[in-house]
């Protein structure tokens, strides 16, 4: 076997995740945003009375918490009905959010709309940058906000620890760690093509964001059975999932607890000018 390459038995499949898929519908709906980011959020920019649009909302988490910060509207956008149908689940108690069905390069938004747009966990879906923050500037107003939001190679490979247990997914099946590496964009590659488009990048700062706090090491591993938010984990086959979880917990003390998962973020705030 090649150095990187995750074994497979014979007869073992796996599904990458399907975001059009009705089962994965609540699988980016059942968190809320953590304080670490919502802490971040306020003090670099105000959000409360700005129209603001999260594109790529999935489930709608931080539809929410945008609205929470005070927006005066949100507009979350999704090209997958079926984290529209979650979104609109999570966010059914809020009267100024609106969901619509739309990508990141043809939002269908109208020309300067937006004083704030966030994209967070968009662009490592996206091989062409420049379609997207071409369609952000259209959407924005002068002196309008976009806030990028993703993993640099460098976030990427941090060492697993007690914290960071995405770094144990990496450590067991280097393979992920290069698929993972392959879809991230280094952080000069994304500051090079704001500025193409029309934007100054006025902040680059790092987040280590809560993802979630378990009780103990059980429960972040049913989690992680679950695949639950976590799209590289649909790279994986049952057994090899369950081979993953065994590999955490011969890591990890049994007796710690609370567990506080934390995940490593690159934030950009680039200004339309």
């Amino acid at each position: 076997m090649k150095p990187g390459f995750i074994q497979r038995n014979k007869g073992e499949v796996f599904v990458p995740m399907n975001f059009h898929d009705k089962n994965n519908r609540m699988t980016y709906a059942t968190r809320i945003a953590d304080e670490s980011w919502i802490s971040l959020i306020k003090e670099n920019i105000d959000i409360s009375g700005k129209e603001a649009a999260d594109i790529g909302c999935g489930g709608g988490i931080y539809t929410k918490a945008l609205a929470s910060l005070g927006a005066s509207h949100v507009t979350g956008i999704d090209f997958s009905e079926e984290m529209l149908k979650g979104a609109a689940e999570n966010c059914k108690a809020l009267d100024n959010v609106s969901l619509l069905k739309g990508s990141a390069e043809h939002t269908g938004l109208p020309d300067d709309r937006f004083d704030i747009i966030l994209e967070r966990a968009l662009i490592h879906h996206l091989k062409d940058l420049n379609r997207c923050f071409r369609e952000s500037a259209r959407i924005l107003k002068r002196n309008g906000t976009l806030i990028i939001q993703d993993r640099t190679p460098e976030d990427c490979l941090l060492p697993g620890d007690v914290n960071h247990i995405r770094g144990y997914f990496f450590e067991k099946y280097p393979a992920l760690a290069s698929k993972e590496i392959a879809r991230r964009h280094a952080s000069d590659k994304v500051r090079e093509s704001l500025e193409s488009n029309g934007f100054f990048v006025s902040k680059e700062v790092q987040l280590q964001e809560t993802r979630r706090v378990y009780h103990d090491l059980d429960s972040l591993c049913n989690e992680i059975m679950q695949r639950t938010g976590r799209s590289i984990l649909h790279e994986l086959t049952d057994g090899e999932l369950r081979e993953l979880v065994l590999f955490i917990k011969n890591k990890l003390d049994r007796s710690a607890a609370p567990i506080i998962e934390k995940d490593s973020w690159t934030l950009w705030f680039a200004v339309k000018v």
